[in-house]
């Protein structure tokens, strides 16, 4: 208990009634029309949902809240989206309000004791809400009155390392620009984003050995290529869409290889429900070869099939693109040799895929040369997370497979314009051609001492070194990692500040005093002066487009986040800045204008995003690998993994259910997995239930020993899975509890979510 509130950190850990069933071997088709339809129609009503489905990821609409993948070029006249996306939709645009009288009568205290369901089916936020030191319960606060406190609190820093700005992405190319200009004004880089949960590993790897943050592929390569290795990630329920383009891919004769512990139901079989055959149809079967990889073993799998390859290779110069590789990379040799430092027998024991089914991925691999590798976060949150991408990139550079239709490094972004926050200069990092271009427009010196990403800004609230807390978007609380110890940060601080659209638990574990500033969503139409504004965003592959909402919105009180940052902006400097914020957070027109000015890839901005929109620069498609040592792509020598497990521990990977995009929960069901109506639940492998005498359903309590503290999340009932032995898997934000704040990955900070050695206690 901190500030006198009795909140709770991770609300009740009660079982909700499970039904189990067997997991399903297809994804989409009725079941998921039915399901997508169901949420809608329940949250918004069925005229407005049916308008409002009709115009989302359209090129005259606006863009789905939910994940960043593509739109085709041509977007269906039917539905261009899926049911993760419907389920979005209803949650921003539902008819539910959290407004004054709301909030009166349920305190923090309360409402704390929700579950994260409860608290998200609450409804859409409507106007500006302050809870003040001591209090339990918001109240309104006027939007002049909420900017003025803000700048008060501001101005009592002793410096501006004092404050942290953290950025969602769900906001706008406009918006996150707008703010990252803020930031850098107000004098501190301490810019955090979701970016350093997720990809940031990727963004390191990538542009350690290619040149750029980002992948190389677009939609279309996804028809030409022979293989689409798809490794860490379970499209079926955090990318639904994409299993069209795994779909027109072995339509094509491509064929699909999935590596992951767990053999998930998008990846068995799709049925597509824009076809007659999604519907009374057996689907398509998606995955070719499916290596069940032990969790964290990439690394010690991708360099097998690297020296079977090699192997090969060695028989046969076709194996590898030796023109390719003479021309465009460098440390090939040095890659080789780091291949014989491991036999084979290691590396299969490590990562325990039966040699037959690697034998198959490898003579597939050997004769072809238009590879994507595709992967999420299941390569990224571990502790070597940034080695884990160089190796896909090892052997992308082997087979030649970039630069040409058909290939690539494919990142798959959660949020959907987390890519575009960061292309527009939402970053800790200091980037000295962005502060030099800022400097020459707006005539205004940023900061040059590296900022704090995710995980070094939680230690620095922790530590009473950092005071106010302000967040664009998101539900950071459920986020991180270490959610006990990001709790005592956030409640260190003398104000937090959450522009959001929907309550969350963020909102209720606060600073001494808290405010709610209430912004637009993607649907609603955003007018100023009777004309309606678009903004725009970036989606998985570098395309920028447009984004025009078409409902009325939640309340006449929600400003859109540029007009909120324009606002905080402007009450800070009171008018002694060479920027003119206020006006500038009104005028989107001029803020792309600027946007044009001091980041070039973004030249033709307004103009060029018309449409299905452009494709920024992309070093990689064209070859050009100027700026990288030697001029060349660089091969790495990676390390295996090292997890020190004994007899007692199990190695855990965080999940999402169906029913949950990131923290918002959209339902208590994981329909391909089996579950039904409950949340708290890890999946075991059979034969470790049987060593150590579990039942299934049995309760457990898992608990995570890192730097001798011990941590600990209660009442999760067994479920015997087809996972391997060793390994377990729990959905987050409920086991965020056992991720420890200071154990990342190297390079990148990216926390261990996905690799946390835990011991099991029979209750």
């Amino acid at each position: 208990m901190i500030n006198n509130r009795k909140t709770s950190v991770t609300g009740p850990t009660t079982f909700t009634g499970i039904v189990l069933s067997e997991p399903s071997q297809y994804a989409a088709g009725l079941a998921g029309v039915t399901v997508a339809l169901k949420h809608t129609f329940k949250e918004m009503g069925v005229t407005r949902s049916m308008g409002a489905l009709a115009k989302m990821n359209q090129k005259d609409g606006f863009d789905c809240p939910g994940c960043a993948w593509p739109d085709p070029v041509k977007p269906s006249k039917v539905a261009e989206y899926c049911e993760n996306g419907a389920k979005a939709l209803a949650e921003e645009a539902t008819t539910k309000k959290v407004d004054a009288n709301f909030l009166s009568k349920h305190s923090v205290e309360e409402l704390s004791n929700w579950t994260d369901y409860e608290i998200g089916k609450s409804g859409r936020l409507t106007e500006p809400m302050i809870l003040k030191e001591g209090s339990l319960y918001y109240e309104p606060i006027s939007w002049e009155d909420s900017f003025k406190l803000i700048a008060n609190e501001l101005h009592q820093l002793s410096n501006p390392d004092e404050a942290i700005f953290y950025t969602s992405g769900r906001s706008s190319n406009e918006a996150a620009f707008l703010y990252g200009l803020f930031v850098r004004a107000f004098g501190t880089n301490n810019m955090p984003d979701c970016s350093n949960m997720c990809h940031e590993s990727s963004g390191v790897a990538l542009g350690e050995t290619l040149g750029i943050g980002k992948g190389s592929v677009k939609l279309e390569d996804f028809d030409q290529a022979e293989v689409i290795i798809v490794m860490g990630q379970n499209p079926g329920t955090n990318h639904p869409r994409m299993l069209t383009a795994l779909e027109k891919c072995k339509r094509n004769g491509g064929h699909i290889i999935s590596i992951n512990p767990l053999a998930e139901a998008g990846l068995i079989r799709f049925k597509n429900p824009q076809e007659i055959g999604g519907f009374i149809g057996s689907g398509t079967q998606l995955t070719d070869i499916h290596l069940q990889v032990k969790i964290n073993q990439d690394v010690s799998l991708l360099k097998l099939i690297i020296k079977k390859l090699a192997a090969l290779d060695k028989e046969n110069k076709g194996v590898f693109d030796h023109d390719f590789i003479s021309t465009y990379t460098s440390g090939y040799d040095s890659v080789l040799h780091d291949l014989d430092q491991n036999s084979d027998e290691q590396l299969l024991e490590l990562c325990g895929v039966p040699e037959a089914e690697i034998d198959k991925a490898v003579e597939l691999l050997a004769t072809k040369n238009r590879i994507i590798i595709c992967w999420a976060m299941g390569l990224t949150q571990h502790k070597n997370g940034v080695e884990n991408i160089k190796e896909c990139v090892n052997l992308l550079l082997l087979k030649g497979s970039l630069g040409k239709p058909g290939s690539g490094t494919c990142p798959v972004r959660g949020h959907s314009n987390v890519q575009g926050d960061r292309s527009v200069g939402i970053m800790h990092h200091v980037s000295p051609q962005l502060n030099s271009a800022i400097k020459k427009t707006l005539n205004f010196d940023p900061p040059e001492k590296e900022g704090l990403d995710t995980v070094h800004c939680i230690k620095a609230m922790h530590d009473k070194k950092a005071n106010v807390f302000i967040a664009l978007g998101g539900n950071f609380l459920s986020a991180v990692a270490d959610t006990n110890y990001a709790a005592q940060a956030l409640q260190n601080c003398s104000l937090t500040v959450q522009i959001s659209t929907k309550l969350n638990r963020s909102h209720l574990i606060t600073g001494k005093t808290a405010l709610i500033l209430p912004t637009l969503g993607r649907s609603e139409k955003d007018t100023k002066d009777g004309k309606q504004r678009f903004f725009t965003v970036e989606n998985s592959m570098g395309k920028v487009h447009r984004s025009k909402g078409l409902l009325k919105p939640a309340s006449d009180q929600l400003k859109s986040e540029p007009e909120i940052v324009g606002g905080i902006a402007d009450a800070y400097f009171n008018g002694n800045h060479v920027v003119d914020w206020k006006t500038l957070g009104m005028d989107y027109d001029l803020i792309r204008e600027k946007i044009e000015e001091i980041i070039t890839a973004f030249k033709g901005l307004s103009k060029e995003s018309e449409g299905s929109g452009f494709y920024l620069p992309n070093n990689v498609r064209n070859l050009d690998f100027s700026k990288l040592p030697n001029g060349k792509a660089q091969f790495s020598a990676c390390k295996l993994p090292d997890h020190q497990i004994n007899e007692d521990e199990f190695i855990l990977m965080t999940i999402r259910s169906h029913d949950q995009f990131n923290t918002t929960i959209y339902g208590l069901d994981d329909r391909y997995r089996g579950i039904k109506n409950e949340r708290r639940v890890v999946f075991m492998n059979k034969d470790d239930m049987k060593q150590r005498g579990l039942q299934k359903l049995d309760v457990i309590n898992l608990k995570s020993n890192y730097n001798d503290t011990v941590r600990e999340a209660v009442n999760f009932l067994v479920i015997p899975y087809d996972i391997p032995k060793g390994n377990l898997a729990s959905y987050f934000p409920e086991t965020n509890v056992l991720v420890p704040y200071n154990h990342f990955a190297d390079k990148s900070n990216t926390p261990i979510s996905k690799s946390i050695v835990v011991t099991v206690e029979k209750v």
